[in-house]
């Protein structure tokens, strides 16, 4: 595995995007014949969205993304150490303000009435794919947010080749005066969406956090986490916010393809932080800074994950870069791949 390896795209083994509502403006548009300028969509920016949380929200979140009982400062809210888990940001485009089931379809439907960025083709919502995500803490979150916190939204780079077109956005989440507290950046990838003829074009304003340096072939992990997800762990990450009927119900997932329920992404995110939080950053809230990785394949509920941890040096700040890597262990697949990570290292936990 190279760490140097960008957060890329495996179009075989790619999710699909649950985040819909940011492209389906353009799903009811027409295609033309005319080529686009893909570079006019570089740098569009989203209207605002308000987000809010509670701590019962951080307390779902954790369990979603398999917290366990002595994981205190995540499970117990009375714990002197509580806190949000550093990754709980990433939910925030889903839950928005709600605090009550959120109808994915109508969540979907909405996006109809958001500006469709300049220079884009349609987008089919069916053939768009979750390829990576990251995200680099800034402040510590504040368990309860109250009003007036928003998500600002734009992208960043549009990438064309000869099977579709990966958009890269952005998102800050900012407090009420404006303060950043988290940026996070996803993928996705359009299956077959063309702009120009000779589909190639390539170019971005910013860019997920790369690793410096390269895994030695063959080198051994400094640390694996094994750790099995529940055959309910879809049933418990959806709580947080994303009800997309792909990670209940059996019938969509066939449809898509994908045999039955997925695990959302985004929660297999969230193991992977687990491990590393906990392996080298001795289960300390604030110690995992940033993560990112590829979202390389599907994880069926149920599945036993193995991370792979390599420390690759210094970080920023004082922290230790690793990269990383998640496996299922019955099949040898990577789930996560190409990952990155910055953590205040401290004392392992006894537990792993």
């Amino acid at each position: 595995m190279s760490a140097s390896q960008p957060l890329g795209i495996s179009l075989s083994q790619a999710l699909p995007h649950p985040c819909l509502y940011h492209n389906l403006a353009g799903a009811i548009r027409m295609l033309t014949s005319m080529p686009l300028d893909l570079s006019q969509a570089i740098g569009f920016e989203y209207p605002e969205v308000p987000v809010s949380w509670t701590r019962r929200d951080l307390l779902i979140y954790s369990v979603g993304i398999g917290a366990k009982k002595d994981d205190f400062a995540f499970v117990y809210e009375l714990d002197k150490s509580f806190a949000a888990f550093p990754t709980y940001p990433v939910v925030l485009s889903f839950k928005g303000t709600s605090e009550d089931v959120v109808d994915f379809l109508a969540l979907a439907s909405a996006g109809a009435n958001t500006p469709q960025p300049p220079g884009l083709p349609t987008f089919d919502p069916n053939r768009m794919l979750h390829v990576s995500q990251s995200i680099e803490n800034y402040k510590k979150l504040p368990v309860e947010s109250g009003p007036g916190w928003k998500l600002t939204r734009k992208i960043i780079g549009v990438h064309e080749n000869k099977v579709g077109i990966v958009v890269d956005s952005e998102s800050i989440l900012v407090d009420p005066k404006g303060v950043a507290y988290s940026r996070m950046t996803s993928s996705t990838f359009n299956v077959g969406a063309k702009a120009t003829p000779g589909g190639k074009f390539s170019k971005a304003i910013g860019a997920a956090p790369k690793a410096s340096k390269q895994v030695s072939k063959g080198r051994r992990p400094d640390y694996v986490v094994t750790e099995a997800t529940l055959e309910e762990q879809a049933l418990l990450y959806r709580l947080s916010g994303d009800y997309n009927a792909l990670h209940m119900d059996p019938s969509v997932g066939k449809k898509a393809g994908l045999g039955g329920i997925i695990l959302h992404g985004l929660s297999t995110f969230g193991f992977a932080a687990r491990a590393i939080l906990n392996a080298v950053g001795g289960g300390e809230p604030s110690a995992l800074k940033t993560i990112g990785s590829r979202i390389t394949s599907p994880v069926v509920p149920g599945e036993t994950l193995e991370t792979s941890i390599w420390e690759v040096g210094p970080g920023p700040n004082d922290t230790t870069e690793v990269a990383f890597e998640t496996k299922d262990v019955k099949t040898g697949k990577v789930r996560l791949g190409g990952g990155i990570a910055y953590v205040t290292k401290k004392s392992i936990k006894a537990k792993l």
